[in-house]
């Protein structure tokens, strides 16, 4: 058995650091100075200030997170106007059944023809709304 690990084995307390940070430097901010520090340390996505400190003074990346709350509205929206046209998909393809089981032949084409007019309608309304996500996307969400 290795000397050290019987030496660590026996002791309490967590194993020490390899390369524990043992130095420590204190320096001092104007108000202005740390609200910008403060807002930059917000955007980065760190959890602990001295980690953040010592990314930016070593020029590693500093990754910032925006949420975009209008964007994120959009997409909820989109994706709930998205499952009502399914769900009327789902409607059409019952009516349709309805029709044919429950009325003659004659009926049920001519309430089709009704029908199918307002298809025409939610195709166009449909066709709007895939030009206004377009449009959205082009000017607010790739910059």
């Amino acid at each position: 058995m290795d000397k050290k690990d019987h030496h660590y084995r026996n002791r309490g307390g967590r194993k020490p650091k390899i390369n524990p940070s043992i130095y420590r430097h204190v320096f001092r901010l104007t108000n202005e100075e740390n609200i910008k520090m403060m807002k930059l340390f917000e955007a980065s996505g760190f959890t602990n200030k001295a980690k953040f400190i010592v990314s930016a003074l070593f020029s590693r990346e500093i990754r910032t997170v925006k949420i975009d709350k209008g964007s994120m509205d959009f997409y909820m929206r989109l994706t709930s106007l998205y499952t009502q046209f399914r769900a009327v998909g789902v409607n059409y393809n019952q009516v349709v059944k309805v029709l044919y089981t429950n009325y003659s032949e004659q009926k049920a084409t001519a309430l089709l023809n009704t029908l199918a007019k307002q298809t025409v309608e939610m195709t166009g309304l449909c066709q709007k709304i895939i030009k206004l996500t377009e449009e959205f996307e082009l000017q607010y969400l790739k910059k």
